[in-house]
């Protein structure tokens, strides 16, 4: 009986590390999407973000059954709240890959994203690929190291957020509204993706170490 109950605390632990595979998946194809005016790339970020959605709601079913059936404690009830926590920011991570995605629908056969802007953005979806990848190596492994150096690709993240809102409003802009808002609402997306993965991050040094307070976290380590 206790080999099912573990079995069903991995699955958990599993699925999660799914959702980060297609969260990075999505953000990869529509950085791409952005970039190049794929509208079929783009529509297929859209339509696989149906994926993580299942996944979330199943995962959750899982969760509410463990509690339910097994009344877990200490670090297994740990797993089983941080799971329903991570999975409401991955789940999230997958919307705003989508959002990216239907911004170069929505302007397809026009490119989104100015001829100058292309390295800024580009890198930022480098990032967020990056960082999405940590966060499954992090709930894999429960590596808390590891979690603590995303605090890094956020805030590089951040740093080309603040990069592309010194571009919109330089004296040498000379595209149209319409372009400002799109970049401006692409810059957030990015931004609040990076945030989502952090998240995930600090929830797996809750699980490790039992403490939401950073500092005496790292001294668990």
């Amino acid at each position: 009986m206790r080999n099912v109950y573990h079995d069903e605390l991995d699955g958990l632990v599993q699925t999660l590390v799914e959702m980060t595979q297609l969260a990075e998946s999505a953000i990869t194809r529509a950085t791409t999407a952005l970039l190049d005016g794929d509208r079929e790339l783009a529509e297929t970020v859209i339509s696989a973000d149906t994926r993580i959605d299942s996944l979330q709601r199943d995962l959750e079913e899982r969760a509410v059954r463990v509690l339910a059936r097994q009344s877990p404690v200490a670090t297994d009830l740990r797993v089983v709240v941080t799971a329903l926590r991570m999975s409401s920011s991955l789940e999230r991570m997958g919307d705003l890959a989508r959002h990216v995605a239907k911004l170069a629908r929505l302007r397809y056969p026009d490119l989104v994203v100015p001829a100058e802007m292309r390295s800024t953005i580009l890198q930022m979806g480098q990032v967020a690929e990056r960082i999405v990848a940590k966060a499954g190596s992090v709930i894999a492994g429960r590596d808390v190291r590891r979690a603590a150096e995303m605090e890094l690709d956020d805030d590089e993240m951040d740093r080309l957020h603040r990069v592309v809102f010194e571009q919109l409003l330089a004296r040498t802009w000379d595209h149209p509204t319409e372009v400002a808002v799109d970049l401006t609402l692409c810059s957030r997306y990015y931004e609040r993706f990076a945030d989502h993965a952090v998240s995930v991050a600090k929830s797996v040094v809750f699980l490790v170490t039992g403490s939401h307070d950073e500092d005496v976290a790292a001294q668990t380590v």
